[in-house]
């Protein structure tokens, strides 16, 4: 296993169960496929249609709000 590999999976426990269960869908789906294609799930797509539309009415993060996210979290 390669230590990318260990970072993300050390990582996922700490996430809530059901964002952990959305991850593993992604993972099933993405090994099982084998294309390297992800394709969204219904739930997924309504999320993304969700944010695009924030986006349009211009409700997006400051540059701050971001620094600060990405503060928070280590990055």
């Amino acid at each position: 296993m390669t230590k990318i590999m260990k970072e993300a999976i050390a990582a996922l426990f700490e996430l809530p169960e059901e964002k952990q269960d959305t991850v593993a869908r992604a993972i099933l789906d993405y090994t099982a496929r084998d294309e390297g294609v992800y394709h969204l799930t219904p739930e997924e797509r309504r999320e993304v249609q969700a944010g695009l539309a924030e986006i349009r009415r211009g409700e997006i993060a400051s540059d701050e709000e971001v620094a600060a996210i990405f503060e928070r979290i280590g990055i």
